[in-house]
């Protein structure tokens, strides 16, 4: 069973950010557009708008018009939006704006402003809408027609793309659709990552929701300006110095004209951009330079056989001989569950192991006597696995002397007739000498631990085998 949630992402080295000029950080301010895309009866929705207003509880009128709601987002186009393009033009700030399209058709006058500034308008879908209960169908429907409206409008398709209140499905549909140099609806990441689906391979570039304005407008959220402006200070100055230790990553300030438009707040967002602004090895981009920039970095790549995207035949194919001679334990691995966290060496090892280990004594002891003995009878007559050949070779094992020898047989032979299996040990790293002490060193103990060390160590031979397989 696959599971499709990705709990691993880029791990403990995430990959080089080498942002233009050696920045420690890329920081991107959005200005939502939505004014005039909100639910609305004039808009043809069945009520009104309740999403991220001044007004506490606010909640969904049902066949009426909400004259307090639309004129709170009417106030978003009308001042907010110029008060914030004061700010970022006079700062000469990039920014990515993420128009709703019907909002945007709405706002000629706004357009051009952003137009003029050089912002880029990235798609933020047909209306500011919930989209979690759209069928497919009728969610790409709905895609196609933005990007229609939106080309019309500002005319230029859209590059980049940001539902927001998303479905399930909008990140595939996304990338089914083509076209986009990036996809927001994440927050998974500080860095882009690509996202495969449908044989195609899609930037997403993650948002955020804790350095947002929407935090004005929801519970335990921003009650002034000086929250707003310490929590962003704060993110900021962590992640530039990550930066500055070598994990550069990137920084998302998300703005709403209704929300940040407001003269309190505005204040405390200039004041934020002056504190970036003055900081060297700080790149402020729009969204579409990040893709570009990435694309151009980091590349997609062809992908290995990944373990969680095969067949349950080819993954057993290829990952049953892990412990020897014991494909059960891959079997039961696949039908357990596997995820893109066990695409690693250490991820596949972790799911393999958990098998072995919840297996029965006998199932244990089944898997501890297909392992051959050391430099044994079967190695003499070169029927090893190719795995166990290779592993027995590079201790040294293939190249005995004839006193050697005749002492792994003994060791052999009263080790099997002590505990009932042959003497197991992750040969890697280890000379002749250093395995014959462990076998004199082990052979005195008793059944119990020396059961529990053989279990060990047939894990730590699965471990180095798949390290020769996959990505650590």
């Amino acid at each position: 069973m696959r599971y499709p949630r990705d709990l691993l992402g880029y791990g403990p080295t995430p990959p080089d950010a080498a942002w233009p000029g050696g920045a420690h950080i890329a920081v991107q301010f959005v200005v939502n557009y939505e004014e005039g895309g909100e639910n609305c009866l004039l808009h043809g929705d069945a009520g009104s708008e309740a999403f991220l207003s001044e007004i506490v509880g606010a909640a969904a009128w049902p066949g009426q018009r909400h004259w307090n709601m639309e004129s709170i987002y009417d106030y978003g186009a009308r001042a907010g939006f110029w008060r914030l393009h004061r700010l970022f033009t006079e700062r000469q700030v990039p920014v990515t704006v993420y128009g709703v399209a019907t909002a945007l058709k709405r706002s000629p006058a706004q357009v051009a402003a952003m137009q003029a500034a050089g912002w880029e308008i990235a798609s933020h879908g047909l209306k500011w809408i919930e989209h979690k209960d759209m069928a497919p169908d009728e969610e790409r429907q709905a895609i196609r027609e933005a990007i229609r409206l939106h080309r019309l409008v500002t005319g230029e398709r859209p590059r980049g793309w940001y539902t927001g209140r998303s479905s399930l499905n909008t990140v595939d549909l996304i990338t089914e659709e083509g076209g986009f140099s990036y996809v927001s609806d994440s927050y998974a990441d500080d860095l882009p990552y690509w996202h495969e689906h449908a044989g195609r391979r899609q930037l997403v570039i993650p948002y955020a929701l804790d350095t947002n304005d929407m935090r004005f407008a929801t519970a335990q959220g921003f009650n002034c300006g000086d929250q707003f402006f310490s929590y962003l200070k704060d993110t900021f100055d962590t992640l530039h110095a990550e930066g500055a230790a070598g994990r550069a990553s990137m920084m998302n300030i998300g703005l709403h004209c209704r929300l940040a438009g407001r003269p309190g707040r505005t204040a405390a967002l200039a004041r934020f951009v002056d504190y970036v602004r003055s900081h060297e090895k700080a790149w402020i981009a729009r969204r579409i330079d990040i893709a570009e920039h990435w694309r151009k970095t980091h590349p997609p790549r062809p992908d290995a056989e990944r373990p969680s995207r095969l067949s349950e035949a080819a993954f057993v194919a290829r990952y049953g001989g892990v412990f020897e001679h014991s494909d059960w334990i891959a079997r039961r691995a696949f039908a357990d569950e596997l995820s893109p966290a066990n695409d690693t060496a250490g991820g596949l090892h972790a799911a393999l192991t958990r098998q072995f280990r919840a297996a029965s004594e006998k199932e244990r002891l089944g898997v501890l006597t297909a392992h051959p003995d050391l430099a044994g009878k079967l190695a003499e007559a070169r029927r090893l696995t190719e795995s166990s050949t290779a592993e027995q070779a590079s201790a040294g094992l293939d190249a005995l002397t004839d006193a050697e020898r005749q002492r792994f047989t003994q060791l052999n032979a009263r080790y099997v007739e002590t505990f009932g299996f042959p003497f197991i040990i992750a040969v890697r790293g280890l000379d002749k000498a250093q395995i014959l002490a462990a076998f004199e060193r082990r052979i005195a103990n008793d059944r119990g631990s020396e059961f529990e060390t053989a279990c060990r160590q047939v894990e730590r031979i699965a471990f180095f085998r798949l390290s020769d397989m996959l990505p650590a």
